[in-house]
């Protein structure tokens, strides 16, 4: 199965380091434009781009012409699901563990 034939959501969409870069420096930044983002990586503007067109699907950047120039800011508002994920996981272990204390303690 390749990308494109996956149904996208921000799991797929945080799940390649690139993308996850490039969430990171759009969350340092209130806003940039391509060809600063471009900059930070070993690859072209239009892989790049591409990468941003995945996160924008997902809701997780949005975009705006300036000019001739598009530039991108974060909209991290998509990241409260995997939050929620995690923080369920979380609360499940912290459970195990007060449970096998509980456990030891008994012994």
């Amino acid at each position: 199965m390749n990308e494109k034939s996956q149904e996208r959501d921000v799991y797929v969409a945080i799940a390649d380091p690139t993308r996850r870069k490039l969430l990171r420096l759009l969350a340092e930044a209130e806003e940039l434009p391509l060809h600063e983002l471009t900059t930070q990586f070993q690859m072209g503007r239009t892989a790049v781009s591409k990468h941003l067109a995945i996160l924008k699907e997902v809701g997780l950047v949005a975009d705006r012409k300036v000019g001739r120039e598009t530039r991108y800011r974060l909209n991290a508002d998509p990241l409260r699901e995997i939050q929620d994920w995690v923080t369920f996981y979380e609360k499940f272990w912290n459970d195990k563990v007060a449970l096998l204390k509980k456990l030891l303690m008994e012994d």
